[in-house]
């Protein structure tokens, strides 16, 4: 094998470790999610700062196996070529690594497509019985850890509404607090791996103001 076939093999396999690289702060929540487990959905997360530049590079490295396999090749004097491609150097399996690496990069997008939102009606026999709390989370990197949340939260009975965001780094959770409390619905989100860091209370009692509660305790909002 020469040196091109090398550095053109080399190049591929860059190309895609790089982009599964670049999507793996999202695979755990997806893989906990089909397995049914959690504690580990954040174990990748500190990868997403780096994700901008493991996609350049695997842009670069597929970019440049494809320059390898479409230069023109030499011929001796024959008129033949030197070397018969071998199977990693054909375009079909081009086509196919580049497409591979295509779909891990874009993974966050649809990695909701692996999650079930599990929300299922709830009865309400009395409306001031619905709470409104605003969780402050840690860990959550992409739309997987997203779904990952929801999910987990709308598991618990007496969930309204639950809408998480990974770039708030938050979860707004409306539920019925004669079935659920937010000690519970704190302890599914930390059971995803992500960690819940403050819990604001939006729906102030009797004219009270509402009150936020953190790792020291709670006190009252501003």
């Amino acid at each position: 094998m020469n040196t091109e076939n090398k550095n053109s093999k080399g190049a591929v396999a860059t190309g895609i470790i790089a982009a599964l690289a670049a999507s793996s702060c999202c695979i755990p929540p997806v893989i906990a999610a089909i397995a049914g487990v959690g504690g580990a959905a954040g174990s990748l997360s500190w990868m997403e700062p780096f994700r901008p530049y493991l996609i350049g590079l695997a842009v670069v490295a597929i970019g440049y196996a494809w320059y390898s396999h479409l230069k023109p090749k030499k011929e001796d004097d024959c008129g033949c070529d030197i070397e018969k491609p071998k199977w990693y150097q054909t375009k079909g399996f081009l086509i196919g690594m580049t497409l591979f690496a295509a779909v891990s990069i874009t993974f966050p997008y649809y990695s909701g497509v692996f999650f079930s939102d599990n929300k299922k009606e709830v009865i309400v026999v009395d409306k001031n019985n619905i709470q409104k709390i605003n969780i402050k989370i840690e860990g959550m990197t992409c739309d997987a850890c997203q779904h990952h949340v929801n999910g987990a939260v709308n598991a618990l009975p007496g969930i309204v509404n639950v809408n998480s965001s990974y770039e708030k780094g938050n979860a707004e959770v409306e539920f019925d607090n004669t079935q659920t409390n937010i000690a519970e619905i704190e302890k599914a989100i930390n059971s995803t791996g992500y960690k819940v860091t403050e819990t604001q209370n939006n729906t102030p009692a009797h004219g009270e103001k509402g009150h936020v509660c953190g790792p020291n305790g709670c006190g009252s909002s501003k």
